[in-house]
């Protein structure tokens, strides 16, 4: 199952001078993400993706977020610096289940 959108990326708090940086995964797409990984989930309730964002590909986990109530997928530094993103931009995403 792929899902393609468009999310700005925003800084974690509880880590903000680590700047972990992620994007939330719209609602429905995460409400699919539960149903389909139902039992299959590992640490943290992590799904398993390969991830696109411009030219970029890699495979990482997203991670369930109780305050958003959504997923979250990691956008690491070097995908960061790779297309020009940084906090607050707009990065279209491809995220694959694996």
């Amino acid at each position: 199952m792929e899902y393609f959108f468009e999310a700005e990326l925003w800084v974690w708090d509880a880590r903000r001078d680590e700047t972990w940086t992620f994007v939330s995964l719209p609602a429905d797409a995460s409400e699919d993400i539960r149903e389909l990984s139902e039992g299959t989930r590992r640490g943290f309730g992590s799904v398993p993706v390969r991830v696109s964002i411009g030219t970029s590909t890699w495979r990482t986990s997203v991670f369930p977020d109780g305050v958003r109530g959504v997923y979250v997928l990691p956008v690491k530094r070097a995908v960061r610096r790779a297309e020009g993103l940084d906090a607050g931009d707009v990065a279209s995403v491809t995220v694959e289940l694996v």
